[in-house]
């Protein structure tokens, strides 16, 4: 069993790997089960561990806007804790999904960010899943003259835009 990682601790580099190897040992008995060939890399990037599934006919594991992905996400999340008795960050990537989506969301977050800097408004985005929000918040964050915060509720929750104070 893993050790103990206190919330203000930060888990070691083997500790993070030996999430992602249970959770990828979680998505390989689905994909078995679900009878889908599929690759499975266990990665640890910056201080988050990652699986990665890329093969054919995966859409239906990501579901639409991904929806099914974030509740396999959950699930390889509680195979961790049950596992190693460590809540984890893990991030999972179904096919390039997430990949597409930062991309996209990046996108998104530029021209929002242009337009508020040219119109001096607020803008109020669609509800998106923290990963996503998290996506636009890095580009803001990164952007002059503009800040973005959370409002809302899950499921509803979204990002706002607006000029830099």
């Amino acid at each position: 069993m893993g050790a103990t990682v206190r919330e203000d601790e930060v888990a070691s580099e083997d500790d993070l790997f030996e999430q992602s190897e249970v959770a990828a040992d979680y998505m390989e008995g689905l994909l078995d089960i679900l009878d889908i060939d599929g690759d499975i890399d266990e990665l640890v990037v910056g201080d988050r561990p990652q699986v990665e599934i890329v093969g054919e006919e995966l859409g239906g594991l990501v579901g639409p806007k991904g929806q099914t992905l974030e509740a396999l996400q959950e699930l390889c999340r509680l195979a961790v804790y049950r596992k190693t008795g460590d809540h984890s960050r893990l991030m999972l990537d179904i096919g390039g999904y997430r990949a597409g989506r930062r991309k996209k969301l990046a996108e998104l977050a530029e021209k929002t960010a242009k337009r508020v800097i040219e119109t001096a408004s607020v803008v109020k985005l669609d509800p998106m899943s923290a990963f996503e929000r998290k996506c636009v918040h890095d580009v803001i964050n990164a952007t002059d003259g503009v800040q973005s915060e959370s409002e809302g509720a899950e499921p509803r929750r979204r990002v706002v835009v607006k000029p830099a104070e």
